[in-house]
């Protein structure tokens, strides 16, 4: 078998939806487990929706992800260019349309719009069209006085009306369509450029693409590809068609729930590796009970075999649990990096936020959940004094009141506000007072956060806040126990 070499050809219109980086992540995968090449393409043949710096985020997205290719408009050499609007430029296209055309597999068609409107259909929600061939019964003669007359045409598929087409996809096995449900699809669009549909085949066969990977919505115009093909005599590719991926509630991924995008996600605080670990399992197994790959690891045990055709979950509590066990599994310094941001836009006092960011790396999930679990640091929230109970450490707002008003006096005495002094002298005043440790802690932490959950303890929080914050911030829970009990 020829080396393997697969492709990613997105469409530079925005950022990289979760379905396209599954496809880039899987068409990688493939050819690295197989030793062979990743090529990137831009596919650009859709002007209109093309937007401005959409191109640098393809870029930054498969560099920020790992996904490293071979072949692409910014290397050097291969079988470029791997741009399509500039392999339009050199006539790649027009030429391999008009074989089809001589080989009387395609035709001109110069129907315009007023035309086609009038054979739309609704179908469900939407119109449809299924092209009628008008134009493939033009003679000769007719053809060439509308080219030469500058008549608008495009370029279309002549497909068969009878019989049958059938493919084989790797995890679909064996489709057969009605070929009188092939349309004949538009090859060479009015304003030159090629469409997605033809532009795809002619490249994959010319830059020796072996294995295609793209989502399972493509699988009904594969049979409409693989004519091509075989009009132009050229072997077919192995074809990987990926299940759908839906949210918890079986729809489509949206924005507005945050899993729609690489981009998206990263904003949100997800971690490059967490985001290509959990979409390699959006419709792969690698069997047994390992979830935590590297993506190494990914390229070594990668099998498309393995795929399923049910469609894949996209579960924004595990990608969370996830992205917690690699932020655990960290560096520091490079947690701190990512986290740093996070604190300062919450923190405006000087604090040690080292410190800040050790208590709350274990802690986390996501980047985005440190400023909840931090932002008592800056000011106490507005809180109920009923979370001064505690059923455990039998606390209640009035036993905690007294508990502040008789250790506030010791803390505005104490000089040393490291945590193992402090934590001695709340020790030492349970002791005293024939009380348990918590019942004091409490009280403390409560009055110190206004948070029922704290990334540490009540000393470490004074250590800290330190002498001067700690102490004001007693005095203020001391009021307000005293003006709301």
């Amino acid at each position: 078998m020829s080396k393997v070499r697969t492709r990613f050809a997105p469409s530079p219109t925005g950022k990289m939806h979760v379905g396209n980086l599954r496809t880039a992540l899987y068409a990688y995968l493939i050819a690295r487990h197989a030793g062979g090449d990743f090529i990137l393409r831009i596919e650009d043949t859709d002007q209109e929706r093309e937007l401005e710096g959409a191109v640098d985020i393809i870029y930054n997205t498969l560099k920020k992800a790992g996904l490293n290719h071979d072949e692409g408009p910014d290397k050097d050499g291969g079988v470029g260019p791997y741009v399509q609007s500039e392999r339009n430029a050199q006539g790649i296209y027009l030429e391999y349309a008009k074989k089809l055309i001589d080989d009387g597999q395609a035709y001109y068609c110069f129907c315009d719009d007023e035309r086609l409107d009038t054979l739309k259909v609704k179908a469900g929600e939407v119109m449809i069209s299924h092209y009628d061939k008008h134009c493939l019964s033009l003679s000769k003669e007719e053809v060439e006085e509308k080219l030469a007359s500058g008549v608008p045409y495009v370029i279309r598929q002549n497909n068969p009306t009878e019989g049958t087409t059938s493919f084989v996809d790797e995890i679909y096995g064996e489709i057969t369509v009605d070929n009188i449900e092939l349309d004949d699809m538009i090859l060479i669009k009015s304003d030159g450029f090629p469409t997605y549909n033809f532009a795809n085949v002619v490249d994959d066969h010319l830059q020796g693409i072996t294995h295609v990977v793209r989502g399972n919505e493509y699988l009904s115009s594969t049979p409409k590809y693989n004519r091509l093909y075989d009009a132009f005599g050229w072997d077919k590719p192995i074809y990987i068609h990926c299940p759908l991926i839906t949210d918890e509630e079986h729809h489509k991924l949206s924005k507005r729930k945050g899993h729609s995008s690489f981009e998206d996600l990263i904003e949100q605080g997800y971690l490059p590796e967490t985001i290509i670990n959990f979409v390699a399992l959006l419709g792969w197994s690698p069997g047994g009970e390992q979830e935590i790959f590297s993506l190494k690891e990914l390229e070594e045990i990668f099998d498309y075999h393995h795929m399923s055709k049910t469609p894949a979950v996209f579960d924004m509590k595990k990608i969370s649990w996830m992205n917690g066990e690699y932020i655990k599994a960290m560096d520091f310094d490079a947690f701190k990096e990512i986290a740093l941001p996070y604190v300062k836009e919450v923190i405006t006092r000087d604090m040690n936020f080292h410190k800040i960011l050790e208590m709350v790396k274990t802690r986390i999930e996501v980047f985005s959940e440190i400023k909840e679990h931090i932002d008592f640091f800056e000011k106490v929230p507005a809180y109920d004094i009923e979370m001064y109970k505690h059923k455990k450490m039998k606390t209640t707002p009035e036993s905690s009141l007294e508990v502040l008003k008789e250790i506030t006096p010791v803390f505005e005495a104490w000089e040393d506000y490291s945590n193992d002094a402090l934590y001695g002298v709340l020790v030492d005043f349970a002791k005293g007072h024939e009380m348990k440790n918590g019942a004091v802690m409490w009280p403390v932490r409560t009055a110190l956060s206004g948070k029922q959950m704290t990334p540490g303890g009540a000393t470490e929080l004074m250590e800290l806040l330190g002498k001067e914050e700690s102490v004001k911030r007693l005095h203020d829970a001391i009021a307000k126990l005293e003006a709301e009990i």
